[in-house]
């Protein structure tokens, strides 16, 4: 109980409570390795609006093996296409952003993958507004059960998961999460795990460590994103990695909790894909080698970010 209390004060004592647990060695697992890293928004955020092909080809050349698919209604006749293009170049559709229930965009989705044998995460999102008791909680999560039941049901008939996705609101905390997928456990439904991304989970910077503990077991994929404290307020909602200043600890936490899974990197932005990517990557790589107190060399320099404007401070 003390360690918990510890872990919840600030992301800061969780921090120096994991610092003293074991780094992986050489040839041990490699939780930030090119070949674990998924590329997340892509598709329709992508100021090149590049097509299957092309997308492809960009993430075979930056080492992607892994691709979470999101689209708008205009990529729908290319989801086929979008498949055959990732398999030529050596890349994974390993996730798929899903309708929030189980409409006939849904089954057509379902369609194409049963079609193309691609055993994908679903990821899922959800609403909801502040409850006052806890009978209000039940029966949210209760109807929320049911809502995801349909999608897991269809979904586990073609070998697919399903992820809950925080996008923010009731929904978007991991421990309603977590009430949702332990409901759906009672009915014997046990495709449903959770998808965290640092960019919904700017409010949660000071609880992270203790909550990842909490995420583990359920955890399918964790998407990435450069931290600051009060990010989000202060314009900073989208940063690449390595421009923020909790990105090395969140990192460290990340890797001394033993969760082992894909890990998301994403554009999410209305710059060149490949830019921001690569931007995310090199920030990755700087960061990584300070996770075992080696020497990174200058911080890179984005391609695709800038400070916000209120943020430079004003020359003299």
């Amino acid at each position: 109980m003390m360690r918990i209390q510890i872990l919840n004060r600030s992301l800061v004592a969780g921090l120096l409570l994991l610092s003293t647990l074991p780094t992986a060695r050489a040839g041990e697992y490699q939780i930030f390795a090119r070949t674990n890293l998924m590329a997340w928004c892509i598709v329709p955020f992508d100021a090149k609006k590049r097509g299957p092909e092309e997308r492809a080809a960009m993430l075979e050349q930056l080492g992607f093996k892994h691709f979470a698919y999101d689209y708008r209604a205009e990529h729908i006749p290319t989801f086929d296409t979008e498949i055959a293009a990732c398999r030529k170049h050596g890349v994974g559709v390993d996730a798929w952003w899903f309708p929030t229930v189980l409409n006939d965009e849904a089954r057509l989705i379902l369609g194409v993958l049963k079609r193309n044998n691609v055993k994908a995460q679903l990821w899922v999102m959800g609403g909801g507004g502040p409850l006052k008791t806890a009978e209000e909680q039940r029966a949210r999560v209760e109807a929320e059960a049911k809502r995801i039941r349909a999608i897991a049901e269809a979904a586990s008939a073609i070998g697919c998961t399903v992820g809950l996705y925080n996008h923010g609101a009731w929904f978007g905390e991991p421990e309603n999460q977590i009430q949702i997928i332990e409901r759906l456990k009672q009915d014997g439904i046990t495709n449903v795990g959770i998808v965290y991304n640092f960019h919904h989970g700017h409010d949660h910077l000071e609880r992270f460590p203790a909550l990842l503990q909490q995420m583990k077991p359920y955890l399918l994929t964790l998407n990435l994103n450069g931290m600051t404290r009060d990010g989000e307020k202060a314009g900073k909602k989208i940063v690449p990695l390595g421009q923020g200043d909790l990105d090395l600890g969140l990192l460290k936490v990340i890797r001394d909790s033993g969760w082992r899974g894909p890990v998301g990197i994403l554009n999410h932005t209305d710059e060149d894909a490949d830019a921001r990517l690569r931007d995310n990557l090199d920030g990755l790589d700087w960061l990584v080698p300070q996770l075992d107190g080696k020497a990174a060399g200058p911080k890179p320099k984005p391609r695709s970010w800038r400070e916000p404007a209120s943020l430079v401070a004003p020359k003299k």
